[in-house]
């Protein structure tokens, strides 16, 4: 970016003319997150601990402890987070350069609204691609489903009963597709994982994971406003923590757009 490109993007946010929008969940106790069946271990919910709030430990400051498993909320999977990735980057080693690209928005809202288990297919990537033309390098395609208005209660986001948690995904052939055929960057989705909600019996289980983190390509997850994106033209900035040896990250998520 030259400096009168870069002067005339400050300038586009200071005048309203570029607008930013955040993607991201707001980070909580009450957050929705995974919960794996036995024997797998769950990660910690996010919570607080108060150090000092304006009192003797601290009387002119206040500060907190956190306390939150990687993969909670709006957060980034990193390639070795999947066995598929392990001997690849770890979140601190993302090249920072794949974390700023293009946005792809993928609209499945009606067909998540008859189906929860929904799973994207090739045929509606490339129904996608002959109006928007071709998924490029560097993009991140999201999927918007309306998931995102479960979000305020954790039993409706993962929408889970006895067969398991039902919510839409990517279909096998689709993941390993998008992985292989397309140079995206990664994927991002509203729900609690980039999977659908049943993937764990999918061959291979979790198929997202697996083709995505093992081609070095990333996850995102938990999403929201993806309603308020064109389907191209918008930015998208990524900003996870830099966790050394970190399988993943929550995640600040901002788009820009032109109004």
């Amino acid at each position: 970016m030259t400096a009168s490109a870069l002067s005339g993007f400050l300038a586009g946010i200071a005048d309203g003319s570029l607008e930013v929008i955040d993607l991201t969940t707001p980070l909580s106790a009450e957050t929705p997150a995974l919960r794996l069946p036995a024997p797998f271990a769950n990660l910690i919910d996010f919570s607080l601990e108060e150090v000092s709030a304006y009192n003797e430990p601290g009387p002119f400051w206040r500060h907190n402890n956190i306390h939150t498993g990687e993969h909670i909320g709006t957060h980034l999977d990193a390639p070795i987070h999947w066995i598929s990735g392990r001997d690849g980057d770890d979140v601190s080693q993302i090249p920072v350069e794949r974390l700023v690209g293009k946005a792809a928005v993928l609209d499945l809202t009606a067909k998540v609204a008859d189906n929860p288990d929904y799973l994207l297919t090739v045929a509606d990537v490339e129904e996608w691609e002959s109006e928007h033309g071709e998924l490029g390098a560097g993009t991140w395609l999201l999927l918007r489903t309306g998931w995102e208005s479960r979000g305020g209660w954790e039993a409706e986001f993962l929408n889970a009963d006895e067969t398991g948690s039902h919510t839409p995904g990517v279909s096998v052939e689709c993941a390993e597709w998008l992985a292989t055929k397309r140079d995206i960057t990664g994927l991002g989705v509203e729900t609690v994982g980039v999977d659908a909600g049943l993937a764990g019996g999918f061959d291979p289980a979790f198929p997202v994971h697996y083709f995505f983190l093992g081609n070095d390509k990333y996850g995102l997850t938990s999403l929201k406003n993806l309603g308020r994106l064109p389907a191209t033209g918008a930015a998208i900035v990524v900003s996870p923590l830099p966790i050394v040896g970190g399988t993943g990250s929550p995640s600040r998520v901002l788009a820009v757009v032109e109004r």
